[in-house]
Order: C-alpha cells, then sequence, then structure tokens
C-alpha cells in the first residue's frame, strides 16, 4: 500500500507567528483557514494549527544518543538534499535548534540526520533523514 498522508492537528497560542514560521520559514503552502485554525502542507502531509490562546507545552525530556529530545514532538523523514536545505533555511531564518542537526546513531543501524527546534508556541519539530530509507526501522538486529 502506498504511503498515505498523515493529518495532525496541534494548538498553537497566536495563528499569525503560526502563519508566519509555518508558512514563512518553514515554506509550508497554506490550505483552508478559518480565524480558529490554519490547514498546511508540511512536506506532503496536512497538519493544522488550531488557536488555544492557553496552549502551553509540557516539558519532557527522554535520553537519546547523549541529548535530551522533547516530548512530544512531531516532524517528517526527508531525503537527505531536502533536510539540508530545511537545515540551512531555519538556521538562516535565525531559529534556535533546541538539538542543533547532527547525525545520530554514527555507525550503527537507524543512522540519521536529526535536528530539533520550536514554532513560536514551543510546539517541538524533529527533522530526520536516512541516507538509506531501509534504516528507518532498523534494529540491528539479525533477520531470524
Amino acid at each position: 500500500m502506498p504511503l498515505r498522508p498523515f493529518h495532525l492537528a496541534f494548538p498553537v497560542h497566536d495563528l499569525a507567528a503560526a502563519r508566519g514560521f509555518y508558512g514563512g520559514t518553514l515554506g509550508c503552502a497554506e490550505g483552508r483557514s478559518s480565524d480558529q485554525w490554519i490547514d498546511f502542507d508540511l512536506f506532503g502531509h496536512q497538519i493544522v494549527a488550531h488557536l488555544d490562546p492557553r496552549a502551553r507545552t509540557v516539558a519532557v525530556e527522554n535520553a537519546v544518543d547523549g541529548h535530551h529530545v522533547p516530548v512530544p514532538h512531531f516532524g517528517v523523514v526527508l531525503t537527505m538534499p531536502d533536510w539540508h536545505a530545511l537545515r540551512d533555511r531555519v538556521a538562516a531564518a535565525g531559529v534556535r535548534f533546541g538539538i542543533e542537526p547532527h547525525v545520530r546513531f554514527a555507525g550503527q543501524a537507524g543512522e540519521q540526520a536529526t535536528m530539533f527546534f520550536y514554532d513560536p508556541s514551543g510546539n517541538a519539530l524533529e527533522f530526520k533523514a536516512f541516507g538509506d530509507d531501509a534504516m528507518l526501522f532498523a534494529t540491528g538486529k539479525d533477520p531470524a
């Protein structure tokens, strides 16, 4: 079955700031919108920023490969060229990385380029890429 786009709705405290970040900084095309929500095309996936002026993120982190990964977070697995282009675009926009772009699990199953940053409402985003997409679900165990 071909991979289908996912849909994610998430809270933001300011729709104008969300529009500037997702539409401007990340370059996501805008779809439908109202005074309460905005649809964005995030690399072919539908994300919807819903207004909640009281929205606050949960500050939980889990240790992964020597870094403190924010939970919850969302993002997309990109091609390596798209990952590099997004890294450069985000850096040029002056967005501060929560976890700097780097290679995680170097030399191991699941080796990946990854980066974390936050939207203006504090939602954590992770974008990653694999040199070999077969590593997406690799466990490092030999198949039986």
